[in-house]
């Protein structure tokens, strides 16, 4: 297992992490799996001994119940182990049991805490914008925690590339605590994050945690133009991350010929994709059973050639769109200089 520095900080996380939206079962979350404890002991035990140190949950993850089969499944391991989870989602009724408001940052993370069985979460992350609190109201709240030794480092998710960098910006003139990690969708299906996140995580170096890299299981390796994905599939019930078919085919086909040649899964061609791209931090897996985990797993083993880059970038590349297509136009006159002036430098 490889390592990589998480954002700024001297922290380093494996570069895959294992996500336990899976744990639980309860509620909305029963789609997408029933993970009951022991089984959750078994793939937990599986992932420490592969290298794996870190793992992902969520207070609003099958109610809170993620977390705390997460937290026991670690165990007396805990020490080893990087832990994230989030807060934002709703966890209770009454208007004020949601949200990034100090009371609601303040409440949640002790429960957080209490499920979780451990004294500090390493990464705490809001799980996505809230236009009713200020950022200097849920950054303050953050820092505090931070101070307070609840928490290590913050993060964030599924914020626009504004939200963030308005939140970095406001952390760095009042001295704050600033998200370190963006946990965004990202997959060879899906890549919006590479028009403005991307820029911007390269620019501030904030270290990017990739969520449903496999497309909530478009590619999986069990959906083709010909097969729709097996009976029951959570993603017949359940379009989520919604994906371009048209397109997403297309990226399905090149997949599988890549995966021919290596003679390994669809699924491990794309994450091994995503462990290619410079940005990523860390791509959040996650597997109902020891046997998925283990294919997720050997995805860092496996090399791709230029070719194949090349193949599945072109197979999977965006649509030009504005100020994108003039901001690259633009730069090719300064970039051809600095070209141009090394060339000559060299002669000289």
């Amino acid at each position: 297992m490889n390592y990589r520095q998480l954002g700024r900080t001297g922290l380093r996380v494996s570069e895959l992490c294992f996500g336990t939206m899976t744990f639980g079962g309860e509620g909305m979350y029963k789609v997408i799996g029933e993970t009951a404890q022991a089984e959750a002991d078994r793939l937990v035990g599986v992932c420490l001994d592969e290298g794996i140190n870190f793992f992902d949950s969520a207070d609003t993850y099958s109610g809170g119940l993620s977390e705390q089969i997460l937290g026991k499944a670690l165990g007396a391991r805990r020490k080893y182990a990087i832990v994230a989870t989030k807060v934002r989602g709703r966890v209770g009724a009454g208007p004020n049991a949601v949200g990034l408001s100090r009371g609601h940052i303040m409440d949640s993370v002790d429960s957080s805490l209490q499920r979780l069985g451990t004294d500090y979460i390493d990464s705490y992350q809001i799980h996505g914008y809230d236009a009713l609190s200020p950022w200097d109201e849920t950054l303050r709240a953050l820092d505090d925690l931070v101070r307070s030794g609840k928490v290590r480092y913050i993060g964030a998710s599924n914020l626009a590339a504004w939200q963030l960098m308005k939140a970095l910006g406001i952390s760095a003139q009042e001295g704050l605590a600033r998200f370190e990690t963006i946990q965004s969708y990202y997959s060879i299906a899906g890549r919006d994050v590479e028009r403005e996140l991307c820029p911007l995580m390269e620019s501030e170096q904030v270290g990017l945690l990739i969520w449903s890299p496999l497309a909530g299981g478009f590619l999986s390796g069990k959906f083709s133009r010909d097969q729709k994905g097996p009976e029951g599939a959570r993603r017949a019930s359940f379009n989520f991350p919604p994906v371009d078919e048209a397109r997403g085919y297309a990226v399905v086909d090149a997949l599988a010929d890549v995966a021919k040649e290596h003679q390994v899964s669809v699924a491990r061609v794309a994450l091994a994709w995503l462990l290619h791209q410079r940005v990523t931090t860390s791509v959040i897996i996650g597997a109902r059973d020891e046997a998925q985990l283990r294919d997720n797993l050997a995805a860092p083993e496996l090399q791709l050639s230029a070719l194949q880059l090349e193949r599945l970038d072109q197979a999977s590349a965006l649509p030009a769109e504005y100020p994108g297509w003039m901001i690259e136009l633009q730069a090719r006159d300064r970039l051809e200089a600095i070209s141009t002036a090394a060339r000559f430098s060299k002669v000289s």
